[in-house]
């Protein structure tokens, strides 16, 4: 398999990826922002500061809804907006076109200039149903991937991009709570940080699945236990890297050739499962957050030099 088409399969599953996780950080902030107080905890900031681009907005300026649906939704000076990503996916896509099931491409193709036609105030007004379209676009693609694609090189550098960028998120979101909107030390456990805690788990789809795992009860713990090291859920960081270890150990077969990337997995996964929720605590989940996005970013350039992407 060509390195180019090997980069543009891993890529567009990022660019996909991205463009829903992105998605769901503008939910997360619309239900933070709505609780008592979110004017002054700067909510829409540690949206903002979750993708990394909180160099974008000065610090003592406020952030408000409008600037973050403007510039992480619309801009495509920003290479990490829905509208860029969307783009970047397409065209990633169709230079590897040849790989790509004809559903795969409809999905794809279906009204993909659609946030051109949205100014600002526009966007705002149609929020929620502009980010169940990403949404409903992204799901209808990786759909289209796991029923018609052949399991081939080019479906696991699908599947491996994916499940990179999909750990990211997960980590980001569990940051986003526990150390940009840290309550004040009197409201922890209280009513708001019961909200934040579950507003992670609505944006990550979790509710219902959490519920099975754990009933009714909704503990920061839990929450984190169930989000970082339940094998179970396809967005945990524990079933993420399962999938980039299944998919890594399949390359290096398909090449007949293990590479760095590979030990690197397999060291984030037994790191990962020797821990407990409580010892992601004793250690500091900031902390832990922060290792795992190193880690995985690490990964992701070990993957390019491994097949020698451009």
């Amino acid at each position: 398999m060509l390195s180019r088409t090997a980069e543009n399969m891993f890529w567009l599953a990022r660019y996909m990826e991205r463009a829903e996780s992105t998605a769901r950080l503008l939910t997360m902030g619309q239900r933070m922002a709505i609780l008592p107080g979110a004017h002054h905890r700067d909510e829409w900031r540690s949206v903002v500061r979750a993708t990394g681009a909180d160099c974008h907005f000065p610090e003592g300026t406020t952030v408000t809804e409008s600037d973050v649906v403007s510039f992480l939704m619309l801009d495509l000076d920003n290479p990490s907006s829905i509208r860029s990503c969307l783009l970047k996916a397409r065209a990633n896509a169709k230079s590897a076109r040849t790989m790509l099931t004809q559903d795969m491409w409809e999905a794809l193709n279906d009204g993909w200039r659609k946030l051109d036609s949205y100014d600002l105030s526009e966007a705002r007004q149609q929020l929620p149903s502009l980010i169940d379209w990403v949404k409903t676009r992204v799901m209808t693609f990786r759909g289209a991937a796991d029923s018609g694609q052949l399991r081939n090189a080019g479906h696991d550098f699908l599947r491996v991009g994916s499940a990179l960028e999909r750990a990211q998120m997960t980590l980001r979101l569990l940051d986003i709570k526990y150390y940009v909107l840290l309550p004040e030390t009197e409201v922890i456990g209280g009513s708001r940080d019961h909200y934040q805690w579950t507003s992670v788990l609505h944006a990550l789809s979790g509710s219902r699945a959490y519920h099975h795992v754990y009933g009714g009860t909704y503990t920061p713990w839990q929450i984190t236990d169930f989000l970082m090291l339940n094998r179970l859920f396809p967005r945990s960081v524990a079933y993420c890297y399962d999938q980039l270890a299944f998919r890594l150990n399949r390359l290096a077969g398909w090449h007949n050739a293990r590479a760095e990337c590979n030990d690197t997995i397999e060291a984030m996964v037994t790191e990962l499962g020797a821990l407990d929720s409580g010892e992601i605590f004793r250690i500091g989940l900031h902390e832990t957050v922060q290792s795992g996005l190193a880690a995985s970013n690490r990964l992701g350039a070990e993957i390019a030099q491994a097949y020698h992407f451009g």
